[in-house]
């Protein structure tokens, strides 16, 4: 359920630590009965995916494993949505639709609640600006 703080509406998580500890031990519950039910784990954040590797590692869940897909907000976070499919994980991307009014105040949170988004969005430009330097320079090459 949600509640509102400055007029938008936010999760039940008091701090970005409790975020991530709730989240990581979601995705350990749910590897340990992947055979049972379906995970999307929809998270633009490194540190998170790449727990969430470990733990399917550890558990020998195979990288394309049916019940276990990633997921991030269209737009956002390319890098691991292409670096998760070039290795054969499900990855899916999700673009929120609705009221304006619905949609703006959860589009908000996302950045609100995951600190780590800006640096990223910076780092994001940095490998797009990198991947289109190597690509002029192999069309210079051919």
């Amino acid at each position: 359920m949600l509640r509102v703080r400055n007029e938008l509406p936010y999760s039940h998580a008091k701090s970005k630590e409790d975020t991530d500890r709730d989240f990581n031990k979601a995705i350990e519950i749910c590897l340990d009965h992947i055979d049972l039910i379906m995970l999307c784990a929809g998270t633009h954040n490194e540190i998170s995916t790449l727990f969430l590797l470990d733990e399917m590692k550890k558990r020998n869940i195979a990288n394309d494993h049916p019940n276990v897909y990633f997921s991030q907000l269209y737009g956002m976070s390319d890098h691991i949505t292409m670096n998760l499919a070039a290795e054969n994980y499900n990855v899916t991307k999700y673009v929120p639709y609705g009221p304006v009014r619905s949609v703006v105040p959860y589009l908000i949170r996302r950045a609100n609640e995951n600190t780590s988004i800006a640096g990223q969005m910076s780092r994001e430009l940095e490998l797009v600006t990198q991947e289109k330097k190597r690509s002029d320079k192999l069309k210079l090459l051919s």
